[in-house]
Formats: C-alpha cells, sequence, structure tokens
C-alpha cells in the first residue's frame, strides 16, 4: 500500500505564494504519476497539476504560468509552488498518486491541506 501525507497549506493574500508539499510512503516503488486536485467548498474535485515519474507535467488552464509541480522520485515526494495566489484558488488541496501494485491499480489522495486566499 502507499500512503500520502501533505504539509503546507495556510493562508496567502492575494498575490502571495504557497508551496504545498507532500511524502509518499509504503510501497512507493509502485508509483507512476503524483499530481495534485483540489476542492472548493460546493464544487467538484479539479485536477490542479501531475507529473509523471520521468518528470512530465501538465496543468489545469486556470494555474498555467503561476503554479509548478515538482518530483523528487529517491525522496518521494511532490511539490507544488504556488505563485500569484488568487482568492479562486481558495480549496482543499488533495496529493495524488497512481500505480499498480501487482495486477491491481490504485489511484489514492491523501487527507487534504487547506489553502486560503484572502483579497
Amino acid at each position: 500500500q502507499v500512503q500520502l501525507m501533505e504539509s503546507g497549506g495556510g493562508l496567502a493574500q492575494a498575490g502571495g505564494s504557497l508551496t504545498l508539499s507532500c511524502v509518499a510512503s509504503g510501497s512507493t516503488f509502485s508509483i507512476n504519476a503524483m499530481g495534485w486536485f483540489r476542492q472548493a467548498p460546493g464544487k467538484q474535485r479539479e485536477q490542479v497539476a501531475l507529473i509523471t515519474r520521468a518528470g512530465g507535467a501538465t496543468y489545469a488552464d486556470s494555474v498555467k504560468g503561476r503554479f509548478t509541480i515538482s518530483r523528487d522520485n529517491a525522496k518521494n515526494t511532490v511539490s507544488l509552488q504556488m505563485n500569484s495566489l488568487q482568492p479562486e484558488d481558495t480549496a482543499v488541496y488533495y496529493c495524488n498518486a497512481d500505480g499498480w501494485l501487482g495486477q491491481r491499480g490504485y489511484d489514492i489522495y491523501g487527507q487534504g491541506t487547506q489553502v486560503t486566499v484572502s483579497s
């Protein structure tokens, strides 16, 4: 099994920055892609950024040019540098990982960390 633990959320002013971090534990050798999702009150969870084991990254249009995802495979961590934060970035942010253990695929989330951006 794989477990994910996020850290780094908090309160920021519009235009400010925050960095989220996530560390994976357990059968980390099985992890393929890692990423970040977010869910704002009353809205569905949405993908923010994704990074493959090889380092290829994709971003939601709403965060392109402002957020940067990075990954350290040796340390089993994924980070999200968030710049130029806007009030609409307020949400609970979840670390995500997918992969295979044996013949069983998985797609899991951490418990989430709150990001609040004030105007």
